[in-house]
This record gives structure tokens, C-alpha cells and sequence, in this order.
């Protein structure tokens, strides 16, 4: 096997950091029908950091849509796979490699808060190699999100290109939309500025939360929802959320938040 491609990341982690991915995931309609229809659910953890606890609770989560899944927690450090290997339980394994995935062909990827540490003109090749590699159907999900799990935001790739843009919070912890900026991924943080999409998604997210601050006497997951919609209603092509709406969660199609040339 070639050597691992990418560097040694801080590896912060800790336990449900990354629930609201993991939900997100669960319920996404095309993450269910990619594992659902391969004659191998492989799944790849890439970079899971210090600790495998967040592997291990994917794994746990997956299973609620296969539960024949195989998860793979992939690290760059070798302390770091040893750590894992130690904790390994049946369905899950935990193995040295890096963005070449270890020569495996998985159905889904998640490499969360790793591309996020790496500087901007890296990441294209990051996302090349993990895209070689997933198998016929699969996704990957290059995420980043702070250290309680709160505030997170990632996009979704098929072998081909960006698919969508998620932005997901606690709607309790934030006081407005933007906030969730400083957790963009790495591809669109620098590019959360006046005449980009992004910054445009942004600021018409605070001033329609702002219009439906009435909502908030319901909680902040209602005022979210009315969020949401008044945002459909000024033509923004937001995917509607399912109807159980724990997470704030705000995705749109890739086209809509892509950076243009300056």
C-alpha cells in the first residue's frame, strides 16, 4: 500500500462532537439510498482524530439504515490507529491512511474538522483523491464544526463534484444565522465576503431570521422553520427539512453558495 497522503491534523474530538452530522446523514435521502443499495456498505472515518469515539458512534448511527454497515476509522498518526485499534468492536476497525483511503473503495467517506487545518489550495486534491476512490453510488461529507458539536457546516460530494452545502446548529445556541461563518469548510470560509454567494446566503439567512423574530415566543427550532421558508420565498433554493426538526438545519444545492472569480 502507498504511503498516507496528508498530514498530521491537531485531532480534537469528544463524544456526540458530531450528532448532528450523524442525524443529518441518517436521514438524508441520498446517504440512505448509496448505503442501501451497495453490495458492500463500507463507510471511512477519515482523521477521526486523538480519540475513536466519534467512528464508533457512527457506526452505531448507520446502523439504524444498514445494519450490516462497516465502518473503518482511518488516522495518519500511528499512535492515533493503535488508540483506535484498541477500542475496536465488531463492524468497526481502525487502520493507518489518509486521503487515498487506504486502497479501500467505501460507499461513504466522512472526513469532518481535518480539511479545515489544511491550507485552501490543498483541498481540490484532497477531494480528487478521496473521489477516486469511493466506490460506483458514494459520497463523501468534508465537514467542520466546533468543539461542542453546536455549530457545524459540510458539504456533500458525489465522485464527480460538490453536491450540496449544510449549515447545522443548535438553534438554541446561536443569535443568528451567520454565526455558523467561522465554521465554514475550508473551500468557502475565505469566501464569506461582500459579491460572493456564501456571504449573500448568509446575510438574506440573518435578515429573514430577524422578520421572524415573532417565532421565537414558540422556540427557536419554530422560528428557524419560518426561517427557512421565508427564505423559499425569496427564491433561495433551500431543501425542505424533514418534518421532526431537532437540528437547525439549512441545505442548499452546491450551484447556489459555489465561490465566483473575483
Amino acid at each position: 500500500m502507498a504511503a498516507p497522503i496528508g498530514q498530521v491534523t491537531r485531532g480534537t474530538t469528544g463524544h456526540n462532537r458530531l450528532r448532528r452530522s450523524d442525524r443529518w446523514l441518517v436521514h438524508s435521502s441520498r446517504v440512505r439510498t448509496a448505503l442501501q443499495t451497495t453490495s458492500d456498505p463500507l463507510v471511512v472515518d477519515l482523521g477521526y482524530g486523538a480519540k475513536p469515539v466519534t467512528t464508533l458512534e457512527l457506526a452505531i448511527r448507520l446502523r439504524q439504515v444498514r445494519a450490516d454497515v462497516r465502518v473503518v476509522g482511518l488516522e495518519i498518526d500511528p499512535e492515533r490507529v493503535r488508540a483506535g485499534q484498541a477500542a475496536a468492536t465488531p463492524g468497526v476497525e481502525f487502520a493507518l491512511g489518509g486521503f487515498e483511503l487506504a486502497g479501500r473503495r467505501p460507499v461513504l467517506v466522512r472526513a469532518f474538522n481535518v480539511l479545515r487545518q489544511y491550507p485552501v489550495e490543498a483541498v481540490h486534491d484532497a477531494w480528487t483523491a478521496m473521489q477516486h476512490r469511493v466506490s460506483a453510488g458514494g459520497l463523501i461529507v468534508d465537514g467542520t464544526c466546533d468543539e461542542l458539536g453546536r455549530l457545524c457546516c459540510w458539504i456533500l460530494l458525489d465522485a464527480a463534484a460538490p453536491v450540496s452545502l449544510t449549515l447545522a446548529c443548535d438553534p438554541f445556541a446561536i443569535e443568528r444565522p451567520s454565526d455558523l461563518a467561522v465554521r465554514l469548510p475550508k473551500i468557502l470560509i475565505h469566501h464569506n465576503v461582500e459579491g460572493q454567494p456564501i456571504h449573500a446566503l448568509l446575510r438574506a439567512a440573518d435578515r429573514a431570521w430577524a422578520s421572524v423574530a415573532g417565532h421565537g415566543v414558540f422556540g427557536p427550532r419554530v422560528r428557524w422553520r419560518a426561517m427557512l421558508e421565508l427564505l423559499v420565498g425569496e427564491g433561495f433554493p433551500v431543501a425542505a427539512p424533514r418534518r421532526s426538526l431537532r437540528d437547525g438545519i439549512l441545505t442548499v444545492p452546491w450551484a447556489a453558495v459555489a465561490p465566483t472569480a473575483r
